[in-house]
């Protein structure tokens, strides 16, 4: 690299001045706070694990997203997290070993190899809450009505939609047509790029049964309100753990709606996002000002298998610069006060008054220029050191 360009960021890596990076530290602080009313523990993942322990299980899909590098200490393999769900399952599995469930909160950053979307960085600062110990609907409802709060508390305006989807219903199907990993991986390709033209001859392919056969064909449709849910509860009619599944998503979307009145329902049971890394309902959190989804998450009951204990887990992550650059706060220097270059104890006290208050207060060095921010000075009136306009 030419002495000219050092320096230049490696591409799609950012960084935050100010006064964008006090804002998104005064609005890390903010949600972590929130979590902790409702009950989540902070924990803080190291940025570099032993690769197995960061790919493990269900953390597979993460592999060509994770930066390798050598150990000089033990010549064992590194990985710098990509992704700090599969860390805080390790910490619930094996580090807490907590009875009953917990709940557990975090914000850091991540490296990614390539960016998730072309709006994305590959550096995210990835903020997120994950529930242990509890399968039900109950702690669904509770992580989703937390990322939606997560998103209230940034100051995202406008409506907001809820993407909803349960991985159980392709799985039911396919496991009753007995595809194979490579025919499932093919359709799973399909069905995300919703190449409808695509399905039909490659489900005929398949030499399956008339019925077992327009299933398939008609998972790719059924997306769009409550009532995709109705008409599917009726076409796999036949197959139990789909149908769970789908009265699953109506249990979970009654009592989301009553908790939220204004929130948006979109359903999609060809939603196959992190396959096989989520073993239940998955979600996204949209709106129509961004293209990509804000938040999401969904359920993972093997994640902390490898790690001696697997626990049903639920949770949400979502990168926190995007969601204060979606939210379109301006960053502004915050006011401060300007003290003089003096020796003196009264002075120093009142300076110290201010900070205690909260208050900026910057101290000149010798002639220097006036910083920026300042628009009051300390001035000496009658023996006392007062505010005074600048």
């Amino acid at each position: 690299m030419a002495l000219a360009d050092r320096w230049l960021l490696p591409e799609g890596i950012k960084e935050l001045l100010p006064p964008e990076a006090r804002q998104a530290e005064l609005m890390r602080r903010r949600l972590l706070d929130l979590y902790n009313t409702w009950g989540y523990d902070l924990v803080m993942p190291p940025l570099v694990e032993h690769l197995e322990s960061l790919l493990t299980g269900t953390g597979h899909d993460l592999d060509l997203n994770t930066f390798k590098l050598t150990d000089r200490m033990s010549g064992h393999t590194l990985g710098v997290r990509a992704d700090i769900t599969p860390q805080v399952a390790r910490i619930d599995a094996h580090r807490l070993r907590t009875q009953g469930p917990s709940r557990l909160c975090y914000c850091g950053s991540v490296l990614h190899t390539h960016p998730a979307n072309m709006l994305a960085s590959r550096n995210p600062l990835q903020i997120g809450a994950e529930l242990y110990g509890h399968a039900g609907v109950e702690s669904d409802a509770e992580v989703i009505s937390l990322m939606l709060e997560t998103l209230l508390s940034v100051g995202i305006q406008g409506s907001l939609t809820l993407d909803l989807g349960h991985v159980g219903v392709f799985r039911a199907l396919t496991r009753r047509a007995g595809l194979s990993g490579e025919q499932r991986s093919a359709f799973i390709d399909l069905l995300q790029r919703k190449a409808l033209p695509e399905i039909t001859p490659f489900v005929a392919g398949l030499g399956l049964d008339a019925q077992l056969s327009a299933q398939l064909i008609q998972l790719a449709r059924l997306n769009g309100t409550l009532a995709c849910l109705d008409e599917a509860l009726e076409l796999f009619c036949d197959t139990p753990e789909a149908v769970a599944a789908i009265k699953y998503l109506q249990a979970l979307a009654a009592r989301l709606a009553q908790r939220h009145p204004g929130l948006g329902f979109y359903f999609d049971l060809s939603e196959l996002r992190g396959y096989h890394y989520h073993t239940g309902v998955v979600f996204a959190a949209y709106t129509p000002a961004y293209g990509q989804a804000l938040a999401k998450g969904g359920r993972y009951d093997e994640i902390g298998q490898d790690f001696g204990r697997a626990r049903p887990a639920t949770g949400f992550s979502a990168d926190l610069n995007t969601l204060l650059d979606v939210a379109g706060l301006r960053a502004e220097l915050e006011s401060a006060v300007l003290a003089p270059d003096q020796q003196d104890a009264s002075l120093q006290a009142k300076i110290t008054e201010l900070r205690n208050q909260g208050q900026r207060v910057i101290q000149a060095l010798d002639n220097e220029t006036l910083p920026a921010g300042c628009d009051r000075r300390l001035v000496l009136r009658n023996q006392e050191w007062v505010l005074a306009p600048l």
